[in-house]
């Protein structure tokens, strides 16, 4: 497929500035793009590329002041990484929106419902009383349990599993090997040292617009629901674990583990390799850095922590600032030691 540069400008709404006829079937990073590929600039450290790219087009900001002449036709709109972000996104539906039909081999249960205009890949498993709905993908080996429900326009990637009861709201992409409904992390220990699996009988719910990465895994609730609330997205490798609910629009990146019946607030931005420990709550706004291990609530809303345990993210900054002042500090002790017994010398 090819677009000229006055076709992409009206899905953007871009200014156009160059050759409107200019014609692009891919895309290229700005320093890599040949001929033939649109490109876009958001990040300044890569504006010497703009001179020297070969791309056909190039996203921009209106803001940017040219130093040089640039060949390509540039499209200006105010936020070139949110409009190449909503461009590509609209190329994906573009392309996914080819895909329909029921390959083979593939099981679906005689009781599951089908909406309209879905694809469903071979090796693909619908079990009794699923109910998908419309231009649902479901890619190759995936499992969907027992009266699972998938809502409009949802992407299920290759090897997605996810277990009986859950449920999955519209616009909802996860990524392959991720795993939903497996059972909570519950065992009861007994007398004799042994432990004793509690039973998790609850769910998973997956509200509207949550993307989720790959190999990440969300654990159901020993009852009720872990609940995953819209617009949250998920990196790849984190666990989740049961009970656990996540607030709407949060960010969780990779290899971050939530333990039980924590509740994350709205719009919480959570670095990666995180560590939160269990029935505890994360106020709306709280920013959480990479490697921090989160003990206890955190109450107070658009609170920045860091550390192990995690604590105030600018006393944070001060204490480091401290430590390596430190050094210094100790060379002015020990002049002030000497000064003071050479004092006491001529006193005595």
């Amino acid at each position: 497929m090819t677009f000229t540069a006055q076709q992409i400008a009206l899905l953007i709404n871009a200014k156009i500035e160059g050759d409107e006829t200019a014609a692009v079937g891919s895309f290229g990073k700005i320093e890599e793009a040949q001929n033939g590929q649109l490109a876009f600039l958001a990040n300044p450290k890569y504006e010497e590329y703009l001179y020297t790219t070969k791309a056909s087009v190039i996203i921009v900001n209106e803001s940017l002041e040219l130093k040089e002449t640039v060949n390509a036709t540039l499209l200006r709109v105010p936020d070139a990484y949110a409009a190449f972000a909503g461009l590509l996104s609209k190329y994906q539906e573009i392309v996914t929106q080819q895909l329909s039909g029921i390959q083979e081999p593939s099981f679906i249960a005689k009781t599951a419902q089908l909406g309209e205009q879905i694809f469903i890949a071979a090796f693909a498993y619908l079990s009794e009383n699923v109910s998908i709905g419309n231009n649902v993908k479901i890619f190759a080996g995936a499992f969907v349990g027992n009266n699972v429900k998938i809502g409009n326009n949802s992407i299920i990637h290759a090897g997605v599993k996810i277990y009986d009861d859950c449920i999955i709201g519209n616009n909802v992409i996860i990524h392959s090997g991720t795993v939903v409904g497996s059972d909570g992390f519950g065992f009861a220990p007994l007398a004799d040292g042994t432990f004793k699996k509690i039973p998790q009988i609850g769910n998973v719910i997956i509200e509207d617009n949550v993307e989720i990465g790959a190999n990440s895994t969300i654990d159901r609730a020993t009852m009720g629901s872990t609940i995953i609330k819209a617009g949250t997205k998920l990196d790849n490798l984190i666990q989740i674990a049961h009970n656990v609910e996540v607030g709407n629009n949060t960010i969780i990146a990779a290899q971050s583990g939530i333990s039980g019946s924590t509740k994350l607030g709205n719009n919480v931005l959570v670095g990666g390799q995180v560590g939160i420990v269990g029935h505890i709550t994360i106020a709306d706004g709280t920013k959480i850095n990479a490697q921090s291990g989160v003990t206890k609530s955190i109450k107070e809303t658009n609170t920045s922590v860091t550390g192990s345990p995690a604590y105030d993210y600018t006393a944070s900054l001060r204490s480091q600032v401290a430590a390596r002042n430190l050094p210094d500090l100790e060379k002015r002790v020990k002049e002030l030691e000497k000064l003071v017994q050479q004092l006491l010398a001529d006193k005595d």
